[in-house]
């Protein structure tokens, strides 16, 4: 299986998708942020100190997402037609499940911009509740969908 990051020599390169035909894409991924009780009973009441954990894990996410070019080194820097980010509580964690739908049209995929999303919103709620729960855990950040290029869709 050849690399495609990597050059002749084995040298990390970007990847050259001049030739790709444009598409449409997206992207949807998820992942949650596990915490105690105590830490889930004050996002769900917005009593936490830093505010309201679910609105800025949110803005976090999508701003994330449009910067993914600059985070990810090999990633190409894209215009994304949609960034966005839902955090929802979860009381079977209990915690926070946070999901992201990115959405462009180009030549290469948005699945490193909803993960990327969904990576920095998890660690956003982490930031904000860590003075309540220092035993917080971020888990299961996977791709669940996505769709367009040359490799058609895959969900």
């Amino acid at each position: 299986m050849k690399l495609t990051h990597l050059d002749e020599s084995g040298r990390a390169r970007m990847v050259d998708v001049s030739e790709k035909p444009v598409s449409e894409r997206t992207a949807v991924a998820e992942g949650v942020v596990r915490m105690s009780s105590a830490a889930f009973e004050q996002v769900s009441a917005q009593t936490v100190a830093k505010g309201d954990v679910l609105a800025v894990a949110e803005v976090a996410g999508t701003l994330a997402a449009k910067r993914t070019g600059e985070l990810i080194p090999l990633c190409h820097p894209l215009g994304l037609d949609l960034a966005r980010v839902e955090a929802r509580l979860d009381p079977e964690l209990p915690g926070i499940r946070i999901v992201a739908r990115t959405k462009t049209t180009g030549k290469t995929g948005v699945e490193m911009e909803a993960l990327t999303a969904v990576a920095v919103a998890c660690l956003t709620v982490y930031d904000m509740v860590k003075a309540i729960d220092r035993g917080m855990v971020i888990e299961d950040v996977r791709l669940l969908s996505k769709t367009g290029g040359t490799h058609g869709e895959r969900g």
